[in-house]
């Protein structure tokens, strides 16, 4: 026994051993633990402190955007043309959402929207920030607003809010001008600033109100609000007013664009009046017109497509994306240039007869009179619209002198009239043809551009600023609507000699002398003008011209360009009636009702626009 007391004491010895490294190792992984818990903790408070504090407050609080109010748009008189209105309107922010497809099918059955809607809204969503509210419905009604709210549980995202709203009272009267506003979608939110757009959910699609969206449509504030686990808000904790967009006044008279408007009648057409004095715009119609207050919450596709296919084009300005030849209301710019370059001398008597031919062709160029004018000075070619003068006049001055001076007098080139989508139209010239059709100019085609047909083409806003050059004797200012555009661009002086006067005492027998194509418009100021006819098509050398015979569609288009008063001319006007047949029968009576209206004169019941066949 005494041999096995050693081994006894041995074991006991290791068993201590083993268990201070057990207590060692335990207490080292304590250390450990205690040491990353330490750590992590450390880390938490002190070098994430400003996350974590963040994290807490999103939790706590909510950053609501209010987008500011758009600036109004006012008539030369103070009348208001675009408005807002106030509604309830539900968006959906995806940051809040849980789910937001479930939201939009949950929505979608509560505010009966179709299936495209949807899409383009899950597709807004696509392309747009999180933070970012996505306008769903605008106009509630109370039924509605009901439904959402009993459903909030389940709309994490969706909130009601009351929101302003664009309104057109003055609705098809002034669309093509004022234009309209429409929901920001997936393309214009991958073109324009996401900042400075947050919370908006309109901007300008047409007219002024895109011309000027930059200036309408303000800078967007901010609510800070304290929310509970629900969301719901519990408090305002900062607030930062937004700034609303600038009103703008207009040059348009609303009183005369009406007259304007139902002087056109049933004709398709347009109707510009401008100040010659500064470029104002004082009347701007294109008709067949739209109501633009149907898209600013976005237009039904049948609405849309009924729009879109009606042969008439009311979607269409007709003032400055329509081009038509200007016919014979360039005579008296051919005059001017004829005279300046001595090719006609305004005194001397040239034989009219019912046809021209250029020496060595065997090609007749028609007069619309077909049995000819006689012996005619320059005064009787502008007021009695002798083609067979002009004829003559374009081929000795030739294609290249005609687009020179055309285009130094503003046709066949934008005006600069501050709206969207301009057209430019065309002064041809044998570079023109040669470099866009590949070939030559041929001599007749400098004679029907005499007249103002051919491959010539002129917007009727084109023609107002003509016509208002010609009543200044050679000032072109450049036309605008908005006022403070008034004076911003000096105008341009044109080249006066004698040859101006000339030009503008014929045009004023264009309507006061017996014989002038406009004479029963003849009022008690002095009005002067040229008439003039747009061919929709051409009519071959063995036909005649039987408006009886055609559709209607084929009729010619009807136009005149006219100012007054004569010695100080305060307002210029540019008509186009399409298929009106004649200038003198249908556009000259509309240009007199608008003048008549503007100079406060009683309308003359007996100045009525009527079919005419003949000529201009």
């Amino acid at each position: 026994m005494l041999d096995r007391q050693p081994d006894r004491l041995h074991d006991h010895g290791r068993a201590r051993r083993v268990f201070r490294m057990r207590i060692l190792l335990g207490a080292a992984v304590s250390l450990l633990v205690v040491s990353v818990l330490l750590g992590r903790a450390a880390w938490l408070q002190i070098t994430q402190h400003d996350y974590y504090s963040g994290k807490a407050e999103e939790n706590r609080t909510r950053l609501v955007v209010l987008p500011p109010e758009r600036g109004r748009i006012f008539d030369a008189n103070g009348e208001v043309v675009a408005d807002n209105v106030a509604t309830y309107q539900v968006q959906i922010t995806p940051e809040h959402s849980q789910d937001v497809r479930a939201e939009l099918d949950m929505l979608a059955r509560v505010l009966d929207l179709g299936a495209a809607e949807v899409e383009d809204l899950a597709e807004r969503i696509r392309v747009g920030r999180r933070f970012d509210p996505v306008l769903v419905k605008a106009d509630l009604d109370e039924v509605e607003r009901a439904r959402i709210a009993r459903l909030k549980p389940w709309l994490r995202g969706t909130e009601i809010v009351s929101s302003l709203k664009r309104v057109y009272p003055y609705r098809e009267l002034l669309a093509h001008v004022v234009g309209y506003v429409g929901r920001i979608n997936a393309e214009d939110v991958r073109r324009i600033d996401a900042d400075a757009y947050q919370g908006t959910q309109y901007m300008g699609k047409t007219g002024i109100e895109r011309q000027y969206e930059d200036r309408l449509h303000g800078i967007p504030g901010y609510r800070i609000v304290e929310v509970d686990a629900l969301g719901r808000e519990l408090k305002v904790l900062e607030t930062v007013r937004p700034t609303p967009g600038h009103d703008l006044s207009l040059s348009i008279d609303v009183g005369l664009q009406g007259i304007a408007s139902a002087a056109l009648g049933e004709y398709a057409g347009a109707v510009v009046a401008e100040d010659p004095r500064d470029g104002a715009i004082r009347a701007m119609v294109s008709r067949p017109s739209f109501d633009p207050n149907l898209f600013v919450d976005g237009i039904d596709q049948d609405t849309y497509r009924a729009l879109n296919e009606d042969p008439d084009r009311p979607l269409y300005n007709r003032v400055t994306t329509a081009a038509y030849p200007p016919g014979s209301t360039i005579k008296p710019l051919m005059g001017i240039v004829g005279m300046e370059d001595g090719l006609i001398d305004p005194d001397e008597r040239f034989f009219a007869g019912p046809y021209y031919q250029i020496p060595g062709n065997k090609h007749r160029y028609r007069d619309w009179r077909k049995w000819g004018h006689g012996w005619v000075d320059f005064q009787e070619s502008i007021f009695r619209s002798v083609d067979v003068y002009y004829y003559d006049l374009a081929y000795r001055m030739g294609i290249d002198r005609m687009h020179e001076f055309l285009t130094d007098f503003g046709l066949g080139q934008k005006t600069g009239i501050d709206l969207p989508g301009e057209r430019a139209g065309l002064i041809p010239s044998r570079d023109w043809k040669r470099r866009v059709k590949d070939e030559i100019w041929f001599p007749g085609e400098t004679v029907i551009a005499g007249i103002g047909q051919g491959y010539m083409l002129t917007t009727i806003m084109q023609l107002a600023d003509m016509t208002a050059t010609l009543a200044t004797s050679g000032t072109r200012h450049r036309p605008w609507l908005v006022t403070e555009n008034r004076g911003l661009r000096p105008p341009v002086e044109l080249k006066r000699t004698d040859a101006w006067r000339r030009a503008r005492e014929a045009m004023l027998a264009v309507v006061e002398h017996e014989r002038g194509t406009a004479h029963k418009i003849a009022a008690p100021y002095p009005i002067a003008g040229k008439t003039g006819t747009a061919q929709v098509f051409s009519v071959a050398q063995d036909e005649e011209y039987d408006a009886e015979e055609l559709e209607g569609r084929l009729h010619d288009h009807a136009l005149f360009v006219g100012f007054a008063p004569f010695d100080d001319p305060e307002l210029s006007v540019a008509v186009i009636a399409e298929h009106g047949g004649s200038g003198s029968g249908t556009a000259a009576p509309i240009a007199r009702k608008v003048m008549d209206f503007w100079f406060d004169v009683e309308p003359d019941a007996e100045i009525q626009p009527e079919f005419s066949e003949y000529g201009d």
